[in-house]
């Protein structure tokens, strides 16, 4: 059985890390960057254009130019390789990790003789997808470098009590078998909005709050593809692994 778990969600966790990777670059990468260059100072919200420095001897600016060029160039190709490979392997890491745990409910409900497939898989990626990112996200946006935010300690156990309150939650509401428990579930799930995420008393930020917008979505529309691939996978590699059992047995 442990081998089992194990297997279908490495598989699931590298097929929709992989997928996230992809589709991180594709659609987030380039407002992370940007985010950094306002944080940076690089660019200034609402500022003029700075006026153009004097220019040096052309001779000597040239040829300082084409050195400092060819060192920036190099290190900079290095630097996105490095941080992209970073961001590859931490990405399939994470969504490794996010399998097992999926995995782990499909042999939760098994005991409860619950039939996982590929499409009730599907099903429990996104509740996946609401308890990790949709239902944190609504007290506690994706936040985009440049931007302001409350108390590091805070926002970390609030999330964390939004993640399980929500899963929770869904789990009653999904499989209670009474009135009680569904009301018990939907209790769960608004109780973190309730209380209410940890917020700054006033909001500031170098970035402009359209990027930061833009960001938030895209990162959960992301989120919301990679979570319904990563269930779908997990749950066909356990009805795999169940319709081998069965017909060894």
């Amino acid at each position: 059985m442990f081998q089992k778990m194990m297997t279908g969600a490495l598989i699931a966790g590298i097929g929709a890390g992989l997928l996230a990777a992809v589709l991180h670059f594709a659609f987030i990468q380039n407002y992370i960057l940007l985010g950094e260059q306002y944080e940076t100072g690089e660019l200034v919200h609402f500022a003029a254009p700075e006026a153009a420095p004097e220019a040096l001897p052309h001779d000597h600016a040239e040829a300082a130019g084409h050195d400092q060029d060819a060192h920036e160039h190099g290190d900079a190709e290095v630097s996105t390789i490095e941080r992209n490979a970073l961001t590859v392997g931490f990405t399939v890491l994470l969504y490794v990790a996010y399998g097992i745990m999926l995995t782990a409910g499909f042999a939760i409900a098994a005991q409860f003789g619950k039939r996982i497939t590929a499409t009730e898989g599907a099903l429990w990626g996104l509740a996946g997808f609401a308890a990790f990112q949709l239902a944190p996200g609504m007290g506690l946006a994706p936040e985009l470098p440049g931007s302001a935010a409350a108390d590091l300690a805070a926002r970390q156990v609030w999330w964390w009590s939004t993640v399980v309150a929500t899963g929770l939650g869904i789990a009653l509401m999904a499989y209670g078998r009474s009135v009680i428990a569904t009301l018990a579930g939907a209790a769960l799930i608004a109780a973190p909005h309730v209380v209410g995420a940890p917020l700054l008393e006033g909001y500031y930020g170098y970035a402009p709050t359209e990027v930061g917008a833009i960001f938030s979505s895209r990162v959960l529309g992301v989120g919301l593809a990679v979570w319904v691939a990563l269930g779908w996978l997990a749950g066909r590699q356990w009805a795999r692994g169940e319709g081998a059992s069965g017909a060894a047995a």
